[in-house]
């Protein structure tokens, strides 16, 4: 179903990938639009555990109608690209992920994602984070995305650096 990358030599181990994305604070999540048939691309900031990402929204809107319509989606995370002019080139390492999003429903489900991202983006304020989580709770989408294929690379230069 995915192809398999060119240039085999510059793919990362699926563990370094898995640890690129954990440790990721934005990323860009794209998603097929149906309605206007271009591909919609919105940055985010994830949170990801046990083969799913997590991230939260707006309950309506562009990213959220194109989900409904079309749950497939990827993700892509660049964890460093260093511009080398005087070698035409950058230095470069990114992780892309394939998977299937789902609107989370459940209360208790909503809570606990909301929580992981409050540790993951604001440690020192976890219970005020989890107060704002449990007023605002119908006010805000959870999405969850489970990774169905996941791929890394770097440039050449870094495989050599290795």
């Amino acid at each position: 179903m995915f192809p398999t990358m060119r240039r085999r030599l510059q793919q990362i181990s699926d563990e370094r990938a898995l640890s690129i994305l954990t440790k990721t604070d934005n990323a860009v999540l794209a998603i097929r639009d149906d309605i206007s048939g271009y591909t919609y691309a919105v940055p985010v900031s994830p949170v990801y555990t046990d083969n799913h990402i997590y991230i939260h929204s707006a309950p309506i809107g562009h990213k959220i109608a194109a989900i409904k319509a079309n749950p497939k989606v990827s993700l892509c995370v660049i964890e460093q690209d260093e511009i080398h002019p005087e070698e035409l080139t950058s230095y470069f390492r990114s992780v892309i992920v394939f998977g299937t999003a789902r609107l989370i429903a459940d209360e208790a489900e909503k809570l606990h994602v909301l929580e992981l991202l409050a540790q993951k983006f604001a440690p020192d304020f976890i219970e005020k984070g989890m107060e704002e989580a449990r007023q605002k709770i119908h006010y805000l989408a959870v999405i969850d995305i489970e990774i169905d294929h996941i791929t890394g690379k770097e440039s050449i230069e870094l495989v050599n650096k290795h």
